[in-house]
């Protein structure tokens, strides 16, 4: 019986952390807003579909900063997009500690932006 019950567990774990829709929806759910702008509807789904939730949350750190706190910190122009955008493509350090930021190379410099578009949706408004 315990080894049917581990064996339960562990097919659900691997089939939770193997759901890229499941991090959509995680994602959906861990927002206030409804995105009104499809670039900025699309940037979430870049974001709830890449490796970027195993370091960054919404509103409270983990690895990396919560994306609240990178929107809160620079403004919505076009040199920290551009910054930004580097950082998402071919990673580094400094800024929020010496935690390096992974490379993804992978990631096309439309769809960083298209992802820092989002992430600055998220600014909080005073």
């Amino acid at each position: 019986m315990k080894k049917m019950i581990t064996m339960f567990c562990l097919v659900g774990i691997t089939l939770a952390c193997n759901d890229k829709t499941s991090n959509a929806s995680n994602v959906n759910s861990k927002t206030t807003y409804v995105a009104k702008d499809p670039d900025v509807e699309r940037g979430l789904q870049l974001v709830a579909n890449s490796d970027c939730l195993s370091c960054h949350k919404i509103s409270e750190p983990m690895t990396g900063p919560s994306y609240k706190a990178i929107a809160n910190k620079y403004q919505d122009n076009s040199e920290n997009i551009s910054s930004l955008v580097k950082k998402i493509i071919i990673g580094g350090s400094g800024v929020w500690g010496q935690v390096m930021m992974t490379p993804h190379p992978q990631v096309s410099k439309q769809d960083a932006e298209t992802m820092v578009k989002y992430i600055f949706s998220l600014k909080d408004t005073k």
